[in-house]
């Protein structure tokens, strides 16, 4: 394509190839909000749902936890349903990450800055 120009044909695939990584990467980050990852806590009487982007979508309260001196423990019990959602939502959108890195030939634990 760019034959006799020397170091500039390197340059002008690098730059296809970063434009391309940077579509897919917008294509990812739409798939990660699509993608659902569910936490849970107390044995599963609380379980909280998100987005692999980490947006909270649903909370399930098993009723048996109702009673009003156990106020602190279902909200010990909710907090905790929340962070383990969050915590399995940012492990699938490194999955992802690192499934399309790898995929583009680079190595599956880069770290890219967006």
């Amino acid at each position: 394509m760019l034959k006799g120009l020397g170091g500039l044909g390197d340059m002008a695939k690098m730059m296809k190839s970063a434009q391309e990584l940077q579509t897919k990467m917008a294509q990812m980050q739409d798939d990660l909000a699509g993608l659902s990852v569910t936490g849970e806590a107390g044995a599963g009487l609380v379980k909280a749902t998100a987005t692999a982007k980490g947006e909270l979508t649903a909370l399930d309260i098993d009723p048996s936890i109702f009673n009003g001196d156990d106020k602190e423990v279902v909200e010990d019990l909710i907090l905790a349903a929340v962070k383990d959602a969050q915590t399995k939502a940012a492990e699938k959108a490194q999955e992802e990450m690192a499934r399309l890195t790898e995929s583009m030939g680079l190595p599956k634990d880069i770290k890219l800055p967006f």
